[in-house]
């Protein structure tokens, strides 16, 4: 009888026992979160840009941007990928203004952020 007892309370326990699921501020379940790990991959990926890398060798390394804008000046063309490196509002959308751009003259690499864009959208 005592053998019946204690296999019936370590049933029980084992089927009151539960999981937890967190949830961030975004509403995300899992671990740390998918938009952070991007971010920080994103911004390890553009510490070791170089200048004059191929825009198809950062795509492979980068994978597809957030936003992607194409400018033509003169006898040049400017392409300009937006990817994700910061959080400024949790509201789940990404906007340019928490993506870093990288900047490409005729499909080499130029430059990147803020001053690299300014010195072509002007």
């Amino acid at each position: 009888m005592k053998n019946l007892a204690v296999a019936a309370l370590f049933g029980l326990s084992l089927g009151l026992s539960g999981c937890v699921i967190s949830v961030d501020g975004d509403g995300d379940y899992g671990h740390q979160s998918d938009w952070q790990d991007k971010e920080h991959k994103n911004r390890r990926h553009i510490s070791k840009l170089q200048l004059d890398t191929g825009y198809e060798q950062i795509i492979s390394r980068m994978g597809i941007a957030e936003f992607n804008e194409f400018y033509t000046k003169g006898n040049d063309t400017y392409q300009v990928l937006y990817y994700r490196t910061q959080r400024i509002d949790g509201d789940g959308v990404t906007t340019k203004d928490e993506c870093t751009p990288l900047v490409f003259k005729n499909s080499a690499l130029v430059g990147w952020g803020e001053n690299a864009y300014n010195a072509i959208s002007h």
